[in-house]
């Protein structure tokens, strides 16, 4: 990690506000849409906000590109980023749903306790090795969504009895978004794609992928009409949009000047801050053994984040971190958290 001068430290100030700016008005937006009627009526086509926010994932990639002067070839064969592009757009409907039937809290929790699938997935798919430390923290991160599961209410107020609907649909988000990240580090180890490219590819493929399958489900024109009937959802999608695009400048730069680690460190921040204004905005109930709950998780993840800085690891432990917050940046703008 780069010497912190007075002006760095600003600007790493900065980009953290970025991020968390950007995300905490993602999960705001996010919850909203998909909980908040349009006068009396509930949007329910996830999908096709998937398809929206590859598309604009689609165009800031592009511009990217070309600003860098990167190749608009496909670097990896067009196979591989449609395996990431299924697993991606259908972890990101099941996280969407899953707003119907379980609270934002619960959901958000859900990015932290994917910590084990993705540790799981990188053994089968990567042989990949964790120590102790690793174990232990995904461990606390696991015991603490655990008993903020189950020590106190965790259904949406959209639907109140019906949470094990949205449990399931946030197993199959965990499992879904394990597999998409795993893989996508592949990409990045076996064909040494830029980030940009690979954020390209993954995004209109997902938005293909998206595309058909409104139009098999027969759900494409129901959301456009539902969109002419309301004319504030489509304000309110620019915007869902527009703060995710906004934040790949802020995560990218942050990773750029002040790595992994340092990002690392925000997005947790990032969470807590999500979770409190969510309580706050939409007043949804929480319980003090559910508080003890967040404050496990997050102390294990803050302790992962120290631990890590104070060790200085080597060049060989450095580049998984590298790869892993690449790994987060795309996350961030693809699903969401992370965003994230």
């Amino acid at each position: 990690m780069p010497e912190i001068t007075p002006t760095a430290a600003g600007w790493c100030v900065f980009y953290g506000f970025g991020i968390v700016g950007t995300l905490v008005m993602y999960g705001l937006l996010q919850e909203g849409i998909m909980t908040v009627a349009y006068d009396g009526i509930l949007f329910e086509y996830s999908v096709f906000l998937v398809f929206c926010n590859r598309m604009a994932a689609v165009f800031f990639a592009i511009a990217m590109a070309y600003s860098k002067g990167e190749s608009m070839q496909n670097a990896a064969p067009l196979w591989k980023y449609l395996i990431v592009s299924f697993s991606n757009v259908y972890a990101s409907s099941c996280q969407y749903e899953a707003l119907k039937y379980v609270s934002f809290a619960v959901q958000m929790l859900g990015k932290s306790f994917k910590m084990m699938p993705v540790m799981i997935w990188g053994i089968i798919i990567s042989g990949k090795a964790y120590g102790a430390r690793d174990w232990s923290v995904a461990l606390a991160v696991t015991l603490g969504c655990t008993e903020f599961l189950m020590t106190g209410p965790t259904h949406s107020k959209v639907d109140t009895g019906n949470s094990f609907k949205g449990f399931v649909l946030l197993g199959g988000f965990l499992a879904l978004d394990g597999l998409t990240s795993t893989f996508q580090e592949k990409l990045f180890k076996e064909h040494q794609t830029t980030k940009y490219n690979q954020m390209m590819y993954i995004n209109l493929l997902s938005a293909m992928v998206s595309l058909v399958t409104l139009c098999a489900t027969g759900q494409l024109v129901p959301a456009v009409t539902f969109g002419m009937e309301h004319p504030q959802f489509w304000m309110d999608s620019l915007m869902l949009s527009a703060s995710a695009v906004a934040s790949q400048f802020f995560i990218y730069s942050q990773i750029k000047e002040f790595g992994a680690l340092v990002f690392a460190a925000t997005m947790n921040v990032r969470q807590v801050v999500s979770i409190l204004v969510s309580y706050m905005k939409y007043h949804n109930p929480v319980t003090l053994l559910q508080v003890l709950g967040l404050m496990i998780i997050f102390s294990a993840l803050f302790y992962k984040s120290t631990a890590s800085m104070i060790d200085a690891p080597s060049k060989e432990e450095k580049k998984p971190l590298v790869e892993k917050a690449q790994e987060d940046a795309q996350d961030a703008i693809t699903n969401a958290d992370k965003k994230v």
